[in-house]
């Protein structure tokens, strides 16, 4: 089984998304959306911009 985004509407009627591994771990989520479209277009942006995104140390 490859990596997976599931998308569902949450208890407060709200779509969201999560990743999960091939092994089921849930690795992502996603915010909280008014309608599917808006969630769909999160996971696009997930997919475009993770490839390229910096890794950044936050130290306490």
């Amino acid at each position: 089984m490859a990596a997976k985004f599931e998308v569902y509407v949450d208890a407060k009627k709200q779509f969201r998304f999560r990743l999960k591994a091939a092994n089921g771990e849930i690795i992502a989520v996603g915010e909280g959306y008014t309608t599917k479209k808006s969630c769909l277009n999160g996971i696009e942006s997930v997919k475009k911009n993770a490839p390229i995104a910096e890794i950044v140390e936050i130290e306490k």
